[in-house]
């Protein structure tokens, strides 16, 4: 199931980059909502992951790293959502997500189901370690596997089909 597909790498000094890094800021705000309708939806399927991996792995990091970053604080202000005391390791995570996604997809250029495993699981890592760094303790990584295993296949075959098919 691997695939060679267009993937770009949008730089700064491209308008393209924002405007899709916007788009996802969108996305991020709509698909919460939808999620959050079912009990523990945004926990369980964790809409902002699934963006930012499909965003970053087709558009590069650097378009991914400006909607990691502005993702969760839109959502927080627009929302309440995430919570303030949950916003700075959500946002190193969804950076994390972002920067591996998109290092990714320019080192192998192609998708494929194990690389995209692969991705999930090293930005999994590391977002445990920054969390245990930033909180001392990995309560929400160890969520992100027990409760969100549907979110995280969601991610990987999600982003997939999106890629394989965009």
């Amino acid at each position: 199931m691997e695939t060679n597909v267009k993937l770009y790498a949008l730089n700064y000094d491209e308008v393209k980059t924002y405007l899709w890094a916007a788009l996802f800021v969108v996305c991020n705000l709509v698909l919460p909502q939808v999620f959050h309708l079912i009990p523990q939806g945004g926990i369980i399927f964790a809409p902002l992951s699934f963006v930012i991996l499909a965003g970053a792995y087709k558009f590069g990091w650097k378009t991914g790293l400006l909607a990691a970053v502005a993702s969760p604080l839109v959502n927080h202000l627009l929302t309440g959502q995430p919570a303030w005391g949950v916003l700075e390791v959500m946002t190193l995570k969804l950076v994390v997500l972002a920067l591996v996604a998109g290092l990714a997809a320019q080192y192998f250029r192609k998708v494929s189901i194990p690389i995209l495993v692969g991705v999930v699981l090293v930005s999994l890592l590391i977002g445990a370690l920054g969390e245990l760094i930033l909180t001392g303790g990995i309560a929400a990584t160890i969520a992100d596997v027990t409760i969100g295993w549907p979110g995280l296949l969601l991610q990987v075959i999600g982003t997939w089909l999106i890629i394989k098919w965009a």
